[in-house]
C-alpha cells in the first residue's frame, strides 16, 4: 500500500481529480472518529467544513453499514448526493424478504446474549450489528456471536472494529453499491474511502484506473491501493480533493 497523501501519490490523487469521479466515503472510522457511544459519532468541524466543499465540486456519496435515517441526522443538511444505508441495501434496494429474515434473527440473538454484559443489539431493518465495545469479556462474546450466528441459516458476517455485522445473503454489499451510484450518476471514475472490513467489498473490485480504493490506516490484509495514515489524516485528504478540483477547473477556464 501507498500513502496518497506521498508527494509520489500526487499524480494518482490528481488524475482521479481532474476526472468525472463520483467520492464515496464511509463514515464511522472514516469521515467520524470511532467513538464509545456510535449514537455521538460526530464529525469534527473542519471536515464537515470541508465535506460541504466538496460537494460542490463533485457527486459525493456516504455508504454506511448504518441505516440511512441515521446518517442523515449525523451529517446534519450536508448536501450528499446519496446517502447509502445498511451495507449497500438502502436506499432502494431492500426488500420485505430481506427485513423478514432480519426479524426472525432478531429473537434468536435477544435470547442468546441476554446474559452477555455489554453486548447490544442494533435492529437496522436490513441488517443487525452487534456491538461489544462495552463488554468486558470480548473474547467471550466474540464467541457467542460468531457461534449463533452459524445457526442462523443464510447470513453473511462481516467482522468489524469490536461490532459484527449480520446480513443476509441475497442483500447488496458496498460493491455493488456504489458501481451502481456511479452508474446512476454518469461518472467515468470512483474515489472510496473506508476503514473497515466491510469497505473490502469495494476494495476488492478489479476497475484499473476507474477506482481509487483508499484505506483509512494501514494494512496488509487490505485489497486496498492506497491508505491515509489514520482518521485525522482525513481532512488532509478532503483539502487536497478541494484544491485539485478547483485547479483543475480554473484549468478549463470554469469558475466554481
Amino acid at each position: 500500500m501507498m500513502n496518497i497523501l506521498a508527494r509520489v501519490s500526487r499524480g494518482v490523487l490528481e488524475q482521479f481529480s481532474w476526472s468525472n469521479a463520483v467520492l464515496a466515503f464511509d463514515y464511522d472510522g472514516t469521515l467520524a472518529p470511532i467513538v464509545a457511544d456510535p449514537a455521538r459519532a460526530e464529525m469534527r468541524g473542519r471536515t464537515r467544513e470541508l465535506l460541504d466543499v466538496l460537494t460542490g465540486l463533485y457527486p459525493v456519496l456516504v455508504i454506511s453499514g448504518r441505516a440511512q435515517d441515521d446518517v442523515r441526522r449525523l451529517l446534519r443538511g450536508v448536501p450528499v448526493d446519496q446517502i447509502v444505508g445498511n451495507h449497500g441495501v438502502e436506499p432502494s434496494h431492500g426488500s420485505p424478504r430481506l427485513a423478514a429474515e432480519v426479524r426472525r434473527w432478531l429473537p434468536v440473538l435477544e435470547r442468546r446474549f441476554a446474559d452477555l454484559k455489554g453486548v447490544t443489539i442494533e435492529q437496522k431493518v436490513f441488517s443487525l450489528a452487534v456491538h461489544y465495545r462495552s463488554s468486558r469479556e470480548k473474547k467471550k462474546a466474540r464467541v457467542a456471536i460468531a457461534r449463533t450466528a452459524a445457526e442462523l441459516g443464510e447470513v453473511r458476517v462481516i467482522g468489524g472494529k469490536q461490532v459484527v455485522n449480520l446480513l443476509p445473503l441475497a442483500a447488496p454489499h458496498k460493491g455493488i453499491a456504489l458501481e451502481r451510484e456511479r452508474d446512476r450518476l454518469r461518472c467515468d471514475t470512483a474515489i472510496f474511502v473506508g476503514d473497515d472490513k466491510t469497505d473490502e467489498d469495494v476494495f476488492a473490485l478489479d476497475r484499473p484506473g476507474r477506482l481509487l480504493g483508499i484505506r483509512v490506516g494501514r494494512s496488509r490484509a487490505s485489497a486496498a491501493a492506497y491508505y491515509i495514515p489514520g482518521q485525522r489524516a482525513i481532512d488532509a485528504l478532503l483539502k487536497a480533493l478541494v484544491d485539485l478540483r478547483r485547479e483543475s477547473l480554473r484549468a478549463r477556464g470554469v469558475a466554481r
